[in-house]
C-alpha cells in the first residue's frame, strides 16, 4: 500500500474509532502514522464543533468520550483584570449602535486540570436576562451554560487550524515530514474559530473567538 493509500485508510479508521471511550495509548510520536491520526482527530473535533451550537458542551463530550478527566465535566476559570476592544466590524455583525454597551469576558475552559479551550467574548448585556448578566459578572460558569435559556444558534465566521501535523498538499504527494525518534511537538495553539451567537429569536447578541490548546489530543500522550 502507498504511503498517501496508507495515510487515508489510517484517517479513515481513526474518524470511526474517535468517539469511543479512551484507552490507554501511547504518546503521539514524529512519524508519518501518528501524524495521520493527529491530523483525524483534529479534523473530527473541529466537525463536531462546526454542527453543535455550544463550544462548551462538545468539549464536555470530547473530554468523556477520551477520557481527558476522572469527571466530564468542563469548568470556565475568568481572566480577570483583561480587557480587549471589539473587534472591527463587530457592532455592524451584532446589529448595534456606536454607543450600545459591550461586555467584555475572557475565560479558559478546562476539564479536571487541562485547560482546552481559551475563549473571549463580547456580548450585549441588554439582550440577556438579567440574571444571566449576574451570573457572568459574579461566577465563573461557562458562557454556553448560561445562555442556554435563550435557545441560542451559532453561525460560525471562520475556523481556521492553526496546526497541521501533515502540510499543505500531502494528499497531492506534496513531501512528507522525515520521521523522527521522540515525541511529535504539537504547538500550544491548534484550532481557533470566530462565531456570532443568536438567540431563539435570530437577534444576535454574542461575538466568540474561541482558541484550542493541544491538551484536547492530551490522551495520547498516556
Amino acid at each position: 500500500m502507498g504511503t498517501r493509500n496508507f495515510i487515508a485508510a489510517a484517517s479513515f479508521a481513526m474518524v470511526m474509532t474517535v468517539s469511543s471511550p479512551s484507552e490507554a495509548r501511547t504518546p503521539f510520536t514524529n512519524d508519518t502514522a501518528s501524524r495521520t491520526q493527529t491530523l483525524a482527530l483534529l479534523e473530527t473535533l473541529n466537525a463536531d464543533l462546526l454542527s453543535h451550537p455550544s463550544a462548551t458542551l462538545t468539549l464536555e463530550r470530547w473530554c468523556g468520550d477520551h477520557g481527558l478527566a476522572l469527571e466530564a465535566k468542563i469548568v470556565a476559570h475568568r481572566v480577570k483584570g483583561e480587557d480587549k476592544p471589539l473587534p472591527d466590524n463587530a457592532r455592524q455583525a451584532l446589529g448595534i449602535s456606536a454607543d450600545e454597551p459591550v461586555h467584555y469576558r475572557r475565560v479558559q475552559l478546562a476539564c479536571g486540570e487541562l485547560v482546552l479551550s481559551e475563549a473571549d467574548n463580547w456580548y450585549v448585556p441588554s439582550r440577556l436576562t438579567f440574571e444571566m448578566n449576574h451570573v457572568l459578572d459574579t461566577t465563573d460558569q461557562p458562557f454556553g451554560k448560561v445562555v442556554q435559556p435563550l435557545h441560542f444558534r451559532r453561525q460560525t465566521i471562520s475556523a481556521e487550524l492553526l496546526w497541521s501535523p501533515l502540510p499543505k498538499g500531502w494528499e497531492m504527494d506534496a513531501p512528507l515530514p522525515a520521521a523522527a525518534k521522540g515525541a511529535l511537538i504539537i504547538p500550544h495553539e491548534v484550532l481557533r474559530h470566530r462565531a456570532i451567537l443568536y438567540t431563539g429569536a435570530n437577534q444576535p447578541f454574542s461575538l466568540v473567538v474561541e482558541t484550542y490548546t493541544a491538551d484536547v489530543l492530551a490522551f495520547g500522550r498516556r
